[in-house]
C-alpha cells in the first residue's frame, strides 16, 4: 500500500460529469489498497468569471480581497467532489488550504508555500478516508488567506506529496502528457514516456504550459515522482524523474516557445560597476521578469544593453527605466514587439556540442532571422519574429526528429 496525490486541473472538474469522473480516478486508486490525497482546482473558467466580477465593482481591486474571492472557486469544487466520493460509498473529507495546514508567504497574488503542517490530512488518512484538498491557496502565520499565482494548484499538490513522503503524484490534465512541443501547432508531435526534472523544468519555464515552474521545482528538491496523465483516457501518461528510464537517446527532447516578447535596447549607458545591478535590481521591485540579456561595447566608456521582457511588461519597464535616468545616464531606449522565442531542451545536448549549430543553420535555411540567443547545458533559447515561430518549431521539430519513437533502455 501506497499514498498517492491526485491533481484535477479546472478542465478536468469543469462538470457535474467530470467531478464524478476525477471521484472514479480516487476511487480506482483506494480500490488498490493506496491512501488517496485529491488536490483540485476552481472548475473550469470559474475563476475567470470571478475576476471579471471584481472588475465590475473596481479597476483597481486590492490583492488581499481578491484572494478573497478567488479561494472560494476550489472550494466549490473540494465539496462537490467529496460529495460524489460518498456518494459512491466512499469516506471523504474537503479541506481548505489552510485547513490542510498549508502555511505561505504573506504575498497576495503570488505567494510561496513556506510550511505544510500534514497532520490533519494524516489523521484523516489513517481513519480511511480520502481526502480533497483545495489547490491553489494557503494561509499566513497572522492568518492571512492567500493565493499561489498561475499553476498553484500544481504547486499544492507537488508540496503536499512531498510533505506527506508520496509515493507518487499524478497531475491530470486536458492532454494525455508532455509532448515533443505543443500539439496545437505542431500535427507530428509526440507524447514524451519519460522526461527529466531539469528538462521538464526548462521547458516549463520556456513556454510549455502543461505543468508550472514552481511544481517542478518542487518535485525536484523533494524527488516526487510526478506523472502527467489525461484525465479522460486510462493509458500511461509522461512520467517526471530524477534520470528518465526511458528515450534516453534523445539528444533535444523537446521544443517551447512563447510569444508577444519584447526586446528592449538601453544604449549609451555609463559603463560603470553598479549599473547592471542598478538596472536589475529596480526591474525585479516592480516584479518585472527579464530573460536574455545581452551587453554590447559602445566606446567612450559606455556600454549599451539588450533583454527581453514579457510585451505586458514593456511600458512598465520603460516606466521604470526612466525614473533612473539620472543614475544610469543612457541616451535613449528602445522597444521592438511582437517578437517570440523559441527553445530547444535536452539533457543529451550536454555531450553534444553541435547542437546549438544546427538550430541556427535549420533557422538559417528557413530566413528566420536570430535577434537574441541564450544557452544553458540543456537548452538554447533564440528570440525571432512572432509572424515565423509556428515555421521555426515546424523546421526545428523535423530537423531534431521528434515525430520519431526513440528506442526504449
Amino acid at each position: 500500500m501506497g499514498l498517492i496525490v491526485q491533481k484535477f486541473g479546472g478542465t478536468s472538474v469543469g462538470s457535474a460529469e467530470k467531478i464524478q469522473n476525477a471521484a472514479n480516478r480516487a476511487i480506482a486508486e483506494k480500490k488498490q489498497g493506496h491512501q488517496v490525497v485529491v488536490v483540485v482546482s476552481a472548475m473550469g473558467k470559474s475563476t475567470d468569471s470571478l475576476v471579471s466580477l471584481a472588475k465590475q465593482i473596481t479597476a483597481q481591486p486590492s490583492k488581499r480581497e481578491m484572494d478573497m474571492l478567488l479561494a472560494t472557486g476550489e472550494q466549490v469544487t473540494i465539496s462537490l467532489l467529496s460529495m460524489a466520493l460518498q456518494e459512491q460509498g466512499y469516506d471523504a473529507v474537503s479541506y481548505t488550504g489552510w485547513q490542510a495546514g498549508i502555511r505561505t508567504e504573506h504575498v497576495h497574488g503570488n505567494a510561496r508555500i513556506t510550511d505544510i503542517n500534514t497532520s490533519a490530512v494524516e489523521d484523516q488518512l489513517s481513519e480511511g478516508k480520502i481526502v480533497v484538498v483545495a489547490g491553489f491557496q494557503g494561509m499566513t502565520e497572522e492568518g492571512q488567506i492567500t493565493t499561489l499565482g498561475r499553476g498553484g494548484s500544481d504547486t499544492t499538490a507537488v508540496a503536499l506529496a512531498a510533505a506527506l513522503k508520496a509515493d507518487k503524484c499524478d497531475i491530470y490534465t486536458d492532454v494525455p502528457g508532455v509532448f515533443t512541443t505543443d500539439p496545437r501547432y505542431v500535427k507530428s508531435a509526440r507524447k514524451l514516456s519519460g522526461i527529466s526534472y531539469d528538462e521538464m523544468l526548462e521547458l516549463a519555464n520556456l513556454g510549455a504550459g502543461v505543468l508550472h515552474p514552481r511544481a517542478v521545482e518542487f518535485a525536484k528538491n523533494y524527488l516526487v515522482p510526478l506523472e502527467v496523465r489525461s484525465s479522460t483516457e486510462t493509458e500511461a501518461g509522461t512520467l517526471i524523474e530524477e534520470e528518465p528510464s526511458m528515450e534516453q537517446n534523445l539528444i533535444v527532447r523537446g521544443i517551447a516557445f512563447e510569444d508577444q516578447i519584447t526586446r528592449v535596447t538601453v544604449s549609451g549607458l555609463a559603463n560603470g560597476l553598479t549599473t547592471l545591478s542598478t538596472i536589475f535590481t529596480a526591474l525585479a521591485k516592480r516584479n518585472i521578469n527579464v530573460d536574455i540579456i545581452i551587453q554590447t561595447a559602445a566606446g567612450d566608456n559606455k556600454t549599451g544593453i539588450s533583454f527581453s521582457v514579457k510585451s505586458e511588461d514593456t511600458d512598465n519597464t520603460v516606466a521604470v527605466l526612466d525614473e533612473y535616468k539620472d543614475a544610469l545616464k543612457f541616451d535613449q531606449i528602445e522597444t521592438e514587439s511582437k517578437l517570440a522565442k523559441v527553445s530547444i531542451v535536452g539533457s543529451g545536448m550536454v555531450s553534444n556540442p553541435g547542437v546549438a549549430a544546427e538550430m541556427f543553420a535549420v533557422l538559417a535555411k528557413k530566413n528566420i532571422q536570430v535577434k537574441m540567443v541564450s544557452t544553458s547545458e540543456i537548452k538554447v533559447s533564440t528570440v525571432i519574429s512572432e509572424n515565423d515561430m509556428v515555421k521555426a518549431v515546424e523546421a526545428l521539430h523535423d530537423a531534431f526528429e521528434l515525430s520519431k519513437q526513440a528506442s526504449v533502455v
